[in-house]
């Protein structure tokens, strides 16, 4: 037997009130008495009734709804990026809409997507790829907030972790390990944020100070099998690096089981590894990963007040740009108790 829906009129009978009166309650801007409005919502409760947002949709432009988009969610990463934003989101009074891409990267694949979405904003943890995604994304008048993106536009902001800062550290804490042959794993080349890691490990290895050290650079794709793939070849061809420097954890992970598979290299006495990005993984007993955290409520808290701002503005097209220092967490796989002599 099929259940009715209740409706506005439902409500209206049961607190002898007009349906006008129903509707004015469940407006936060219209005026209705207190006691009408009290009336109201005992009645709602006790009809398990639920307001139709749709007219006020239509009427007003805005839906109350932001549009989280997600990718990749087979990296930890994004996986704990969407917890922690819908979480943020839900606490400061938001309704969301999650969408799902295919690109664990950057935004571009989603735009026809969002095109037909009635949301009031965007946020996600992808980048914007190219300027021409970004002028389509202004295009559509939806304001955005991406989470390590270098390209923006109007009506784009993006929130960075301090990547070439981070990986300036990463290379002296190699330097403190007495490291000589030090490897970069990058991810894909159009990962923006890697190719800024880089940037800064390579360039403070071939300052003075870190005695112009010529860094093997290896290429994986963010994923635990292709940081063991790289490593293991590489230490197939009979290679001996003493520092391994990862664009992000699962790679890490990946690349500390490969040294294990391969039986030679032990971890930190021979080769220390430092990774990106702080997922749970990386603090298993059997990995015990120096990683960069990016702070991801740091990330949510900034986000937040951007977006309140974009929302109490809405004929400006807001574009901001935050950078947020990401937070060293040193474990075992970087603990040597003295430079290894060569």
């Amino acid at each position: 037997m099929s259940r009715r829906i209740i409706t506005s009129i439902d409500v209206a009978r049961h607190a002898g009130v007009s349906q006008s009166a129903v509707s004015r309650a469940f407006s936060s801007n219209a005026s209705i008495s207190p006691v009408t409005r009290a009336k109201v919502f005992e009645a709602a409760a006790a009809l398990n009734y639920r307001p139709n947002r749709i007219p006020a949709i239509m009427l007003s432009g805005r839906s109350g709804m932001i549009g989280v988009v997600v990718g990749g969610l087979s990296n930890p990463f994004y996986a704990f990026a969407l917890e922690c934003l819908t979480v943020s989101l839900r606490a400061a009074g938001f309704q969301i809409m999650l969408v799902h891409v295919d690109d664990a990267l950057i935004l571009d694949a989603a735009l026809d997507q969002l095109a037909s979405y009635r949301v009031d904003a965007i946020i996600t943890a992808l980048a914007v790829g190219t300027p021409e995604a970004a002028r389509c994304l202004s295009e559509l008048n939806i304001p955005a907030i991406c989470f390590n993106s270098r390209i923006v536009g109007p009506g784009i902001s993006t929130i960075r972790s301090n990547n070439s800062a981070s990986g300036f550290r990463a290379a002296r804490i190699m330097q403190e390990c007495g490291v000589v042959r030090p490897v970069w794993l990058g991810g894909p080349v159009r990962n923006a944020a890697s190719r800024e890691r880089r940037r800064g490990f390579l360039g403070a290895l071939a300052t003075d100070n870190g005695t112009g050290k010529s860094v093997t650079e290896l290429q994986g794709d963010d994923t635990y099998e292709s940081g063991f793939t790289a490593v293991r070849e590489y230490l197939r061809q009979g290679h001996r690096p003493d520092g391994l420097f990862c664009s992000n954890d699962l790679m890490a992970c990946g690349a500390l089981d490969a040294f294990r598979d391969h039986g030679i290299l032990s971890c930190p006495e021979d080769v220390v590894v430092i990774g990106y990005d702080n997922i749970p993984q990386g603090a298993w007993q059997a990995y015990q990963l120096t990683t960069f955290s990016q702070n991801l409520g740091a990330f949510a808290e900034v986000a937040i007040e951007i977006l309140t701002e974009v929302l109490s503005s809405p004929d400006v097209a807001i574009s901001q740009k935050r950078m947020i220092d990401a937070e060293l967490l040193v474990r075992g796989s970087t603990m040597r108790k003295a430079p290894v002599s060569r």
